[in-house]
């Protein structure tokens, strides 16, 4: 193993470590702003039809996710939940993106991570993050940028702006070149085994497989290098 140029990041449960995610929360949240909501419809049944409709396209299922390569943009969905059920809100798409995410999710920065962060720069290892998530890309900038503040991340990709899902190589290819690097010279570090890790290898980068933070049963791996916390990465780094 060589000393990586550059280490991409996945963002949640990886960089960020979110709540248990809470749809009625974030939408009573988003009701706040209702300028109409014709048949009176609650946050809970706003949010059953909007779990109706995400097991119609089979988008979530934490065994089956990998299989989903397209991003459905939040945008788009929200657009269409709120208006089919007669609701109209005094927000942007970007603004209701924010208000449901924080209400549903509120997220706090991974043990260690901030100080692994400081030593990558130190070692002047370039940093990034690729992210499977349908919020827009500037609520995930402002989300990690407000929680990391000192991040030196040279971009941000979130899949709602760009098409393609992990696993697909083509988010893992849009990464590297905007680096202008080759694969062999770049790790990517997530929490996923389907998306993150096998994609990673599958683009030809190096995969480290983080738990510190996993909510998803896991079976360990001897082939993939492991890693239970940020600063056993930094001790193996040195060891480069």
């Amino acid at each position: 193993m060589k000393t990586p140029k550059m280490i991409l990041f996945d963002y949640g449960q990886t960089l960020i470590s979110e709540a248990k995610f809470d749809g009625i929360k974030g939408t009573e949240a988003v009701l706040q702003y209702a300028t109409r909501n014709k048949y009176n419809k609650t946050a809970a049944e706003i949010q059953e039809e909007a779990s109706a409709i995400n097991r119609e396209l089979g988008r979530f299922d934490p065994l089956k996710r990998h299989l989903f390569q397209v991003e459905v943009p939040n945008y788009m969905f929200t657009s269409y939940l709120y208006a089919a059920q007669g609701i109209d809100v005094s927000l942007t798409p970007d603004e209701v993106d924010r208000v449901f995410w924080d209400a549903a999710a509120p997220g706090t920065p991974t043990e260690g991570i901030q100080e692994f962060l400081a030593f990558l720069g130190r070692q002047n290892i370039r940093t990034g993050v690729i992210s499977n998530i349908a919020y827009c890309g500037k609520a995930v900038e402002e989300r990690i940028n407000s929680l990391l503040p000192d991040n030196k991340f040279e971009f941000i990709l979130a899949t709602s702006e760009y098409l393609f899902r992990k696993p697909n190589r083509r988010i893992f290819e849009l990464a590297l070149e905007k680096a202008q690097l080759l694969p062999e010279d770049v790790w990517y570090v997530g929490d996923q085994y389907e998306c993150d890790i096998k994609g990673a290898a599958g683009a030809g980068m190096f995969p480290v497989w983080y738990i510190g933070a996993i909510d998803l049963p896991y079976e360990e791996r001897k082939d993939i290098l492991t890693v239970r916390s940020w600063k056993e990465l930094e001790e193996t780094l040195k060891r480069a």
